[in-house]
């Protein structure tokens, strides 16, 4: 056995003996096992999984449950409670921080809150954990509703069902939103301290943490329903909605909202209304992803529904949709979409037009045509809802992956099921008066000019790949795309124009349309982004058409080369 193998089998011992979770200390030693009787494919996964650590940035954690620093584990989380808890107390001494702590119905979920509870509390900071699983938009909420220092979800979001992860919110200044550098790096760098320090079992913990729960949700749930006060009522009880919370954690709470609010026809789509980490009938338990939906179009074609709505598995997206006019098909509206129309219809109804309408860089450049025509600012941000919540005088900001902040006076967030009960809202006005959220597109288009989007989405075995294929477009961007007669090229990799950095490439074309190119921050993804804004609808479905088929050989090419 050579001196790195004895070395990292030691390492690996080292891990289990400070290892709290039985299964994942078994799943250790079963690998340190094979990998001292030369089972190569063992010792090639304790080689990956003592690679490094898990970098704690901007999104918090995110990856597969297992052991090892670089999966996510007890001994990970409660380092990286260890480490924030260090970074509060640094910078909020000599004050006593608080803390609230959420999590999802995803495995391990309830023990990785718990632990972070215990750690934090064993450092005299002020933990409080939710007694049940519940959304993402509570845990952001009760950051700003408790007025504390900081807050946890623990949640994978959209993630395959084997992946956990850890999002952390900061009160204060920072009101209730995401983490923004530096603090990701502070954090980051306190958690190594600790890592590098401290066995996992001999961090203090405490047990006298407060719990709370009904409270806080009813909480939440009384403020979201002022998303739609003063509106008509029209419609309400005859809209037939079909939801799904794609097994996820969004049902109980979403359903209390609906109800208060007076809708009272809500079709489940049964097999996925209940929480199941395993998220059995999807591939990913992401809205966004082909199929995804295939069971919910189902149940809405059976049961005559008006609309669908669905949320992600923490229920922080929202996806939306509609009948496709064939009188037995759906069509999804798209992320742009649906904040267009969100965006359009909150500054339609707003008395007061003082304040900012965000989206992030890679959505749709029609939400300045929409400010522009109701007399708003706009503002891009980075990529990322952390830089869209932050925007000062915010009224309403969007991504095209499906989030959207609709009530920005209680969560700092993108909150699903806040903008599910606003689409719903206006659905059931448009009901009533013989229309649909189609017809609402159809006049926004109307108004400020056609818009569409596209989205090439490259799924690779690891993140690595998407990054040396972005690497590639760099090393050479002038050769990428050469059937697109191509204005300029914008790389964000040092920073430009305001935005930090970041590894985005920008293409802009001599038509107008765009093409953008970035990683995935959160799964192993190459994604391309087109857009197109025309006069005239046609023209820009025709334009994303035609450009969706040109870079999709190219990339094609650039893939098969790299």
């Amino acid at each position: 056995m050579s001196t790195n193998t004895t070395e990292l089998m030691q390492r690996a011992m080292q891990w289990i003996n400070q290892d709290p979770d039985q299964e994942t200390r078994a799943e250790l030693a079963d690998l340190v096992d094979r990998a001292e009787k030369t089972d190569q494919a063992a010792l090639s996964d304790l080689e990956e999984r003592f690679s490094g650590h898990l970098t704690f940035g901007t999104a918090g954690l995110r990856a597969e449950i297992g052991a090892g620093p670089m999966r996510m584990n007890r001994v990970v989380v409660s380092h990286a409670a260890h480490g924030l808890g260090h970074f509060l107390l640094e910078k909020l001494k000599p004050q006593t921080p608080s803390v609230v702590v959420g999590f999802d119905a995803r495995h391990k979920s309830d023990v990785f809150a718990r632990d972070t509870a215990e750690v934090l509390q064993g450092l005299g900071i002020n933990a409080i954990l939710l007694d049940q699983h519940t959304p993402t938009p509570v845990v952001a909420f009760a950051v700003r509703h408790l007025g504390v220092d900081a807050g946890v979800m623990v949640t994978a979001s959209h993630n395959p069902p084997a992946d956990n992860g850890y999002k952390v919110y900061l009160g204060g200044d920072d009101g209730g939103s995401q983490i923004v550098p530096p603090a990701d790096q502070m954090i980051h760098q306190a958690i190594m301290t600790s890592h590098a320090s401290t066995s996992a079992t001999a961090l203090a913990r405490a047990s006298d943490y407060q719990t709370i729960g009904e409270d806080v949700i009813a909480a939440y749930i009384e403020a979201t329903t002022r998303v739609v006060a003063g509106r008509s009522t029209a419609g309400r009880e005859s809209l037939r909605i079909c939801y799904t919370p794609m097994h996820g954690v969004g049902a109980s709470v979403f359903h209390r909202v609906l109800t208060n609010t007076g809708f009272t026809t809500v079709i489940d789509v049964a097999e996925q209304v209940e929480p199941d980490p395993d998220f059995p009938t999807v591939a990913f338990p992401n809205p966004e992803e082909p199929g995804a939906l295939d069971l919910a179009m189902a149940t809405a074609t059976r049961e005559e529904a008006d609309i669908i709505i669905a949320h992600d598995p923490d229920a922080d997206r929202l996806a939306v949709a509609v009948p496709d006019g064939s009188g037995s098909g759906w069509h999804m509206l798209s992320g742009n979409e649906v904040g267009a129309l969100l965006a359009w219809d909150i500054t339609g109804h707003r008395s007061d037009q003082g304040g900012v309408l965000g989206c992030s860089l890679v959505s749709s450049p029609v939400l300045a045509r929409i400010a522009k025509h109701r007399g708003y600012q706009s503002t891009v941000t980075p990529t990322g809802f952390k830089w869209i919540s932050r925007l000062p005088d915010v009224v309403f900001g969007f991504e095209e992956a499906l989030g959207y902040l609709v009530n920005p006076e209680t969560v700092r967030d993108k909150d699903g099921i806040s903008a599910g009960l606003l689409i719903a809202a206006i659905a059931a006005e448009q009901k009533a008066q013989g229309n649909s959220l189609t017809d609402v597109l159809d006049d926004l288009r109307h108004t400020v000019g056609g818009f569409a989007s596209g989205q090439i989405s490259l799924r690779f075995e690891s993140p690595a790949i998407a990054q040396e294929l972005m690497s590639t477009v760099r090393a050479r961007p002038e050769e990428v795309f050469p059937d697109l007669a191509v204005d300029s090229i914008t790389d964000y990799e040092q920073g430009t124009g305001g935005f930090p950095p970041a590894n985005i490439v920008q293409f802009d074309l001599v038509s107008g349309d765009r093409i953008i190119m970035r990683p995935s921050g959160t799964e192993p993804k190459l994604k391309v982004y087109l857009d197109s804004l025309r006069p005239h609808q046609t023209d820009a479905d025709k334009a994303v058409t035609e450009l969706t088929a040109t870079v999709q050989g190219s990339i094609d090419a650039l893939t098969a080369s790299a």
